[in-house]
């Protein structure tokens, strides 16, 4: 069985803060719904109830019928299916992050950020791979980042802020880097570059993501990807240390002016 989704793991978290409200423990929800602990316990971190016993959670925790509505939402988001599960990409990860995300701030020293790729140069960091890929797995994960890329448009984009190192920039062709500058001009979308120049940095501990969700309550999260997989992180005093760091390598940063000048420069020398 899969990790729970963001969204899954939300609901869990908002019945348990119900609950705790309401003053009962999870014995008191457990017996009433004719539950052992454990599945109570399972819910909470994230394993959808069915909505009967999640009306009836809802009854106990005495919300009234004015108030259903926004949880019956939640509920409905934390069952559906998620879209990239036909390109076998399971709920873990990024992707359950991202989808639900209101803005996206991602530091990276080495590699042109998915939302912002051509195909092209997707292509090539996929053939750059030690693991042999089929030709199916490779299409499968640029359609799958092509449709990430549209939240960047549309009702309710994204705010996307990528601090990129020079490094990244020097590996990609001209089309790759003239599509930076035309995605920058949206105005959800905010690209800085990082030169070498600017020496030793804590950028040089490696690339990591930040993200902000529209619900009250939801946690920033801090995702990291690692050669042994990814790591999401919402402990408030960790997010805070990675958010001064990505505010301060923004400051680093040519301002977005700057950078689409500096970009624009390069691209002219391919």
């Amino acid at each position: 069985m899969s990790e729970p989704t963001f969204r899954q793991r939300r609901l869990g978290r908002v019945l348990q803060e119900l609950r705790e409200k309401a003053g009962l423990n999870q014995k008191d929800i457990a017996d009433r719904l004719h539950y052992n602990i454990a599945k109570v316990s399972r819910i909470e971190n994230g394993q959808v109830p069915d909505f009967s016993a999640f009306e009836t959670m809802l009854d106990v925790y005495g919300v009234i019928a004015a108030d259903v509505e926004p949880y019956i939402e939640m509920w409905k988001l934390a069952v559906e299916k998620a879209w990239w599960h036909q390109y076998r990409k399971d709920g873990q990860g990024y992707l359950s992050l991202e989808q639900d995300a209101t803005r996206v701030r991602t530091f990276q020293p080495n590699y042109i950020p998915g939302m912002v790729q051509t195909k092209k140069y997707m292509r090539a960091v996929f053939a750059g791979s030690r693991t042999p890929r089929s030709k199916k797995w490779v299409e499968d994960q640029i359609t799958v980042r092509v449709r990430r890329q549209k939240r960047l448009r549309g009702e309710n984009p994204v705010q996307f802020h990528a601090v990129i190192g020079e490094a990244s920039l020097r590996h990609a062709d001209r089309e790759q880097l003239l599509h930076l500058n035309k995605m920058e001009e949206l105005p959800n979308v905010t690209i800085q570059v990082l030169l070498d120049s600017v020496g030793l940095h804590d950028g040089h501990n490696g690339s990591f993501s930040l993200l902000d969700f529209p619900y009250p309550g939801d946690p920033q999260v801090l995702y990291i990807e690692h050669p042994g997989g990814s790591v999401h992180i919402e402990d408030p005093a960790r997010v805070r240390v990675a958010t001064l760091n990505f505010e301060h390598l923004s400051k680093l940063a040519l301002s977005p002016e700057q950078s689409a000048a500096w970009i624009e420069r390069l691209a002219a020398e391919r």
